[in-house]
């Protein structure tokens, strides 16, 4: 299966769907999204968590790298420079990014 994330015209995740790894076309079902739902589609990988690749049998973090830093969300921001999936900042108290794994860390 291939995951999609659908973004707005800011690069924020709308949803998030599933393709079809044996479309006849061999794009993961890309066309089938554009033809049928419309939007600005961006591949994500369920198995991508803080730039790093998760085992998806053992469910181990790897050192292989991970498409895209993280598997995209609702809320997500797609970075066209990082090429990367940034969660939403959290609300309460003070966060960094860590620009390796694009995930936020409190400032302590």
């Amino acid at each position: 299966m291939s995951h999609w994330a659908e973004v707005d015209e800011n690069n924020i995740v709308l949803r998030v769907t599933v393709g079809d790894n044996n479309d006849p076309a061999g794009d993961e079902g890309y066309q089938w999204l554009i033809d049928n739902l419309g939007g600005k589609w961006i591949k994500t990988s369920y198995n991508a968590v803080g730039g790093k690749r998760r085992d998806p049998i053992t469910g181990e973090i790897t050192n292989d790298i991970g498409f895209r830093k993280n598997y995209a969300g609702i809320g997500y921001l797609y970075d066209p420079i990082r090429d990367a999936l940034i969660p939403p900042k959290p609300t309460e108290g003070e966060w960094q990014l860590n620009e390796d794994t694009c995930l936020w860390e409190p400032i302590i």
